[in-house]
């Protein structure tokens, strides 16, 4: 293998003929291997690889491990079994939210907490608390690398030698890769069957050739840092940074600010860049809450928990909700035609297939000329050739099917208005409970 002359992400095989790579979580990754058309495809037809180990990992070993994440997060533990993950949701008093992640249940007493803006808000509450816990940070411990799509099952049951198909959704066990040991996890963040392979950081690049390999004859696609974000707009799956603001700067964290601030490798003031023709200067309006992006399944009464007393209005009568919007095509068309125009000003391009991580996006969604919600997470779909957002809007404007009008560009700028009608979300059949033993 060539030495990378930059600091590759070490979980993934460094290929010396990719020529171009983007930022994720202090690493580079590349971003693209086939192009994002091809890459894009994967998930449908045949499945991917891809590589999310920089994220920011938690482990908490303790017999108080349960208790504070009961006492933090929306979620019931009533029912929580070893081999089990959720996903795991953090609010403020205020009901909004503070991150969120996935919780994998280790064993009595030990939790595997993979997130982003979610673990140093944990962090900060624990060192507040009284709990009887270990806290650690282990980002650099394990790795996540996810097989996602239709041959993901039979792939990875040709790469562990084991029959799969008991593991069901939201649920994991220990499996073995050339005598490497991962954490198998079924979820699905294509939409898809799909697993996520946790394991050790420095066995991370063996586990990915291992796979790349075996999945050669399965038509397997390396996803590049380009494409990776394509699926969380067509199967539902709202990001902070890229669909919402953590609600770090609500009001009454001035300490939690300072506390991060202190251990935060860039300044705090990064996590709420945004843009586009929604005029927040101070963010506040791209805080949300789990119903307004569709948890309000999750949120479990059974225990108090931060923010309860905000959600139960909330959750009892939701006042908005989450959508896609699909943009009309000629509206679309003519914002790209506008760049080879000679005696305007073009406007606002378009990013392809979608912009990246570290600034929200938001946009104006309007219906007779008054706002009903904004859209974030603009996003060419190849597969459905169609440029799709998510939006959330007043519930009594999110039937699908209704007209509504997206204001595009930022505010002093040239803007222009889309057509676009509001369709479910997730846009795509969502597949990620199919029945694998049937498969």
């Amino acid at each position: 293998m060539t030495e990378s002359p930059i600091r590759h992400v070490p979980t993934v095989p460094f290929d010396p003929f990719i020529p171009r790579y983007s930022a994720f979580g202090g690493f580079y990754e590349p971003f693209e291997y086939t192009g994002w058309v091809d890459e894009s495809i994967s998930w449908k037809e045949t499945c991917y690889i891809g590589d999310w180990s920089p994220m920011t990992k938690m482990r908490l070993s303790g017999p108080d491990a349960i208790r504070f994440f009961s006492d933090h997060t929306i979620n019931s533990y009533a029912k929580f079994d070893i081999g089990q993950a959720k996903h795991a949701v953090f609010c403020n008093h205020n009901g909004k939210i503070m991150g969120e992640g996935i919780l994998m249940r280790i064993s009595e007493d030990v939790l595997h907490f993979t997130s982003g803006f979610a673990v140093p808000w944990a962090m900060y509450r624990l060192q507040a608390g009284d709990y009887d816990v270990v806290a650690e940070d282990v980002t650099e411990q394990y790795t996540i690398q996810q097989v996602q799509g239709p041959e993901s099952l039979a792939l990875l049951e040709e790469a562990t030698g084991e029959d799969l198909r008991d593991i069901r959704f939201m649920r994991f066990r220990t499996v073995t890769i050339d005598g490497m040991k991962v954490e198998l996890l079924r979820q699905g963040m294509a939409g898809e069957v799909g697993y996520e392979l946790h394991g050790v950081w420095d066995e991370g690049a063996a586990v990915y050739e291992r796979i790349w390999q075996l999945g050669q004859k399965r038509g397997i696609r390396r996803l590049g840092g380009r494409t990776k974000m394509v699926n969380h707009i067509e199967a539902c799956f709202p990001t902070p940074t890229v669909d919402f603001v953590p609600a770090w700067f609500d009001e009454g964290l001035d300490d939690f600010r300072a506390w991060v601030q202190d251990k935060s490798y860039r300044p705090i003031e990064f996590f709420r860049n945004h843009s586009g023709s929604v005029a927040t200067p101070d963010a506040s309006a791209l805080f949300r809450t789990p119903v307004e992006l569709g948890w309000g399944k999750s949120v479990n009464f059974d225990h108090a928990f931060l923010g309860d007393e905000a959600l139960r209005g909330e959750v009892a009568d939701p006042k908005r909700i989450i959508r896609t919007l699909v943009w009309d095509n000629d509206d679309v068309l003519d914002i790209v035609a506008s760049l080879f125009d000679k005696d305007e000003v073009p406007f606002k391009p378009f990013e392809w297939p979608r912009s990246f991580l570290g600034n929200v996006v938001a946009d104006q969604v309007l219906v007779d000329g008054r706002q009903v919600g904004s859209t974030t997470s603009r996003c060419y779909s190849y597969f459905f050739r169609e440029m799709i957002s998510l939006a959330v809007l007043d519930v009594e404007h999110a039937e699908p099917g209704t007209r509504v009008e997206v204001v595009w560009g930022d505010p002093g700028s040239r803007q222009r208005r889309v057509g676009a009608t509001v369709a479910p979300a997730p846009y795509k059949e969502d597949r990620r409970r199919v029945d694998v033993a049937a498969l």
